[in-house]
């Protein structure tokens, strides 16, 4: 199997396993945090540890690490407990939250929800390359804006905000600013010490953790948002639940080798990605399509190892992007598409539509994301099998479940 999807998940890391597995397995492993005795103690003691790990590797305080249960949890705690908070401290007024067109559902969604108890709520178009331009978010701000959540590297085209100056424009004005960075963490370098933002969301199986355990920083001279959920208290009454110490632990572990790999680890993604646009032409050669890069188009500006392109054929027929994916994993290749398939109905992607392209071009989606395991060879493997599917799907459509436009 040909792996090209680490943005959706990672593979666990040997070494994060081993350090997860005298928590799943040894008699002392289970105690719960919050108990007092001998296993308890020991169990609270680790997740300590582990959240110093964390802090120390983000250049944040440990009392500013909460752990959740992954990053769609932290997403909606950022966004509905500071909406929650702001209507606690003015009841009967309007409010207003600013976000883009192109965050994650995790973060759009909430805002939505939002907008049904009478929140306003702007959403920022961006550009040809997906990003936000800080005349339009500054613009977009009123005495009533509580809170702005920019995503730092979108999941889909890759695309890196420019997190710093939101967040310097944003302290000027006092205002709170949130950054979905579960795309980021452990691919580019995040120092809490220096980086403007007050609330920021992470994910461990991004960066070859494990699955059901993530985390929210809250600056501690930040507001803290209201917690989701109530029950025992724990993470200092903010979001309860007994701890995943297994789960804490092996993300403690992803974070520091990520942390650690990175400037290696992202440069040499940063040459799968240059190596695969030089060949992706080349390989195309001959067939009926055209390819375009989604995103930017300077690699520094880009997640490390986030390829996504869109594929319009010549004779009118749109490849839509679900039909590629099973036609390649047929082939051992593992990869995903932009759009999303609800009740039997094919649509466009969201996020390529905000860039202005068409719909063939939203529906033609394929992403690549590449992780540790990706190889020249691997990309070879690709470039080998993608004409041939797409020769294929162009020539007999309705075969395939393809459409002429």
């Amino acid at each position: 199997m040909f792996y090209f999807d680490h943005a959706a998940t990672t593979p666990l890391s040997p070494s994060v396993k081993k350090a997860m597995l005298p928590w799943l397995e040894e008699a002392s492993g289970y105690g719960n945090p919050s108990s007092l005795h001998q296993a308890g103690r020991l169990a609270r003691q680790t997740v300590e540890e582990a959240r110093a790990q964390i802090a120390r590797h983000l250049g944040a305080q440990s009392d500013e690490i909460f752990f959740t249960s992954g990053g769609t949890e932290a997403n909606n705690w950022a966004v509905r407990g500071l909406a929650d908070m702001r209507e606690t401290q003015k009841p009967n007024s309007r409010h207003h939250l600013i976000t883009t067109q192109v965050e994650h559902p995790s973060v759009l969604n909430p805002c939505q929800h939002l907008k049904t108890l009478g929140w306003e709520v702007t959403q920022l178009s961006v550009n040809a390359e997906g990003f936000v331009s800080l005349d339009e978010l500054e613009a977009a701000l009123q005495p009533n804006t509580a809170l702005v959540s920019v995503i730092h590297g979108h999941n889909e085209i890759g695309t890196l905000q420019p997190i710093e100056a939101c967040g310097t424009l944003l302290r000027k004005k006092n205002i709170l600013f949130h950054t979905d960075a579960v795309q980021t963490l452990g691919k580019v370098p995040i120092d809490l010490n220096t980086l403007p933002v007050d609330y920021l969301s992470f994910s461990g199986h991004k960066f070859y953790g494990p699955k059901g355990i993530g985390g929210l920083f809250i600056r501690k001279s930040a507001p803290r948002p209201v917690p989701l959920l109530w029950g025992g208290g724990q993470e200092a009454s903010l979001r309860s639940g007994t701890e995943n110490v297994a789960g804490i632990v092996g993300m403690a572990k992803a974070v520091q080798l990520a942390c650690q790999e990175m400037g290696e680890e992202s440069q040499r993604l940063r040459e799968l990605q240059i190596y695969l646009i030089q060949q992706l032409g080349t390989a195309l050669k001959g067939t009926a399509v055209q390819w375009h890069l989604n995103g930017p188009k300077d690699l520094s500006r880009r997640v490390p190892g986030n390829i996504h392109i869109s594929l319009t054929c010549e004779n009118g027929v749109i490849i839509e992007g679900e039909s590629l994916v099973l036609q390649l994993d047929l082939k051992g290749i593992c990869a995903s598409s932009g759009s999303a398939c609800h009740s039997a109905t094919i649509e466009p992607s969201k996020t390529i539509l905000s860039l202005g392209k068409s719909r063939a071009e939203a529906t033609s989606t394929l992403r690549l994301s590449f992780g540790h395991r990706t190889t020249t060879e691997a990309i070879d493997k690709f470039l080998e099998t993608l004409p041939q599917i797409i020769n294929r799907l162009a020539r007999s459509p309705s075969s395939f479940n393809s459409r002429s436009i």
